[in-house]
């Protein structure tokens, strides 16, 4: 602009600074700000100070006046200002994508939860040991036996004391649960019951020799354990005084076994519906079924063919009677190892736990096989 524009009376509609005297008008003093606006609206908005806005390159491009100077006291990230400036308002908080669909994993493998091939080893140098001295000594085998209740013995009264604190005199126990088998294979069921008697009172003295504090606990359990173990075992070998005893024994054993064996493969696979869970979480309805089918069919099959006298439809009862007899001394057992808090009540023998862990359904299986033997064929 030239100096003589200074010097000439404004326009129309436009206003001017004069001088205090009104006689011309007033010279602009350079750098001086005007009072009022110099220039019409229109001119005036290109010209009123702009906002000291940060760098436009921070707001990803060139911005309107009024977006950069909103920013001074807005939002301090780029991304809060273009959610909330480009977004309708019932956006402004998205819900998150969906993650992408992730595939189905492969099924898991039923497991049985031990060592299957130590377990299948094990189980069959035991029945080799027991078969070959069952049919060449009978001594031999009430030996057997015997050596079993005494392990039998030991692990029942270890965990008892271990988690319960529970003391029942093991010695006692241990030589009066021998002589209860080996008495009841020489003479019979008497004999058993008076070397039970023995034993139980053997145990309420010895445990005399200690102070009184927990006696009736200790001797409770003490009669306990030689009734369980003992005097359940000493029917096995009341079946071997039998002329055919070797073959009583081992239908008893073969059915007990099946009777598991057939458990164990129908619930692994058909099991649904549980037995009884509170106890036993393993064992299911239909395992059950499989139990006593299994049992029922090697029932006809040992009385049709090792039984002197024996009949097929003897064997059905029979295998009935050993699938809910198996079935409630394992659940018996189960109940005493939950309430001790264990799996196993040892780990003699592998992929099995302990002798105990065995006997569990032979024990109880044992008085009722004798005892459906004795009416079915007699005891001679």
């Amino acid at each position: 602009m030239s100096d003589s524009s200074w010097g000439a009376p404004p326009a129309a509609g436009q206003a001017g600074y004069w001088g205090p005297t009104g006689g011309g008008p007033a010279q602009p003093v350079p750098g001086a700000v005007p009072a009022g606006p110099a220039y019409d609206a229109p001119q005036a908005q290109q010209t009123r100070p702009m906002p000291i806005v940060p760098d436009a390159a921070a707001y990803g491009g060139d911005q309107d006046d009024d977006r950069g100077a909103a920013r001074l006291s807005g939002p301090l990230f780029r991304d809060e200002t273009l959610q909330a400036r480009e977004l309708p308002a019932e956006n402004q908080n998205p819900e998150p994508m969906p993650d992408a669909p992730q595939p189905a994993p492969a099924p898991q493998k039923k497991s049985a939860g031990r060592d299957l091939s130590a377990a299948i080893g094990v189980g069959v140098g035991l029945g080799v040991v027991i078969v070959a001295s069952l049919f060449i000594v009978k001594a031999v085998f009430v030996g057997v036996v015997a050596v079993a209740v005494v392990v039998g013995l030991w692990e029942l009264t270890s965990r008892l004391q271990e988690r319960k604190g529970i003391k029942a005199p093991l010695v006692p126990l241990a030589l009066g649960g021998a002589a209860m088998v080996v008495a009841g294979y020489v003479r019979g069921v008497e004999g058993a019951w008076v070397a039970m008697a023995l034993t139980a009172l053997a145990t309420l003295v010895w445990r005399m020799t200690e102070p009184p504090e927990n006696y009736l606990k200790d001797v409770t359990a003490g009669v306990f354990a030689a009734f369980y173990v003992p005097f359940l075992a000493t029917f096995v070998a009341l079946m071997l005084t039998a002329a055919d005893g070797p073959w009583r024994v081992l239908t008893f054993l073969l059915l007990t076994v099946v009777s598991d064996t057939g458990a164990y493969a129908v619930g692994w696979r058909f099991g649904k519906h549980k037995l009884a869970p509170r106890i036993s979480p393993g064992k299911t309805r239909e395992g059950l079924l499989g139990a006593v089918l299994f049992a029922m069919v090697a029932g006809a099959l040992c009385m049709q063919f090792l039984i002197d006298d024996g009949s097929w439809w003897q064997g059905l009862l029979l295998g009935l009677a050993v699938a809910g007899s198996a079935t409630l001394g394992d659940l018996g057992e189960s109940m005493i190892k939950r309430d001790l808090g264990i799996k196993d009540m040892g780990t003699l023998l592998p992929g099995h736990g302990g002798i105990m862990d065995r006997l569990d359904s032979l024990l109880p299986t044992a008085p009722v096989v004798w005892l459906l033997m004795v009416v079915f064929v007699g005891s001679a």
